[in-house]
């Protein structure tokens, strides 16, 4: 059966898409821990990030970066954390967090920004990534 992510990707259920290409796609995260929390995930399903080949997850990490770079102009902040947990749904991904400082990086603080917000932030991150 398809993860949550899959069916994402699919799109079959809706998300703020920050970026796209044939491997990998990144979204916001709907319950993030500060504005602009994204995650970004492999195309292909693969439950645990350290069981993707070499590779893949090399790109990945790259691909990552690329978006981490974008979003950081989007969102204003000193760092993008990034972080790799992976228990929640069985589909290998990263979060980037745009933080101020490490006492925003709690995991269990989790938030609601209006519709508008997030469109707000997609499509920034969306502009600069396709500059």
């Amino acid at each position: 059966m398809a993860t949550i992510f899959t069916k994402i990707i699919n799109g079959e259920i809706p998300c703020y898409k920050i970026a796209e290409d044939e491997n990998f796609f990144a979204f916001l995260d709907i319950r993030p821990v500060v504005k602009g929390h994204t995650l970004v995930v492999p195309k292909k399903e693969v439950d645990y990030i350290f069981d993707l080949d070499d590779e893949t997850l090399a790109k990945m990490t790259l691909f990552a970066k690329k978006v981490s770079k974008a979003l950081q102009q989007a969102v204003p902040c000193q760092r993008i954390a990034l972080m790799v947990l992976g228990l929640e749904v069985p589909h290998a991904h990263i979060h980037l967090l745009p933080i101020q400082n490490e006492a925003e990086f709690d995991i269990k603080n989790k938030h609601t920004f209006p519709d508008n917000e997030m469109q707000a932030i997609a499509q920034a991150v969306q502009k600069i990534m396709e500059m």
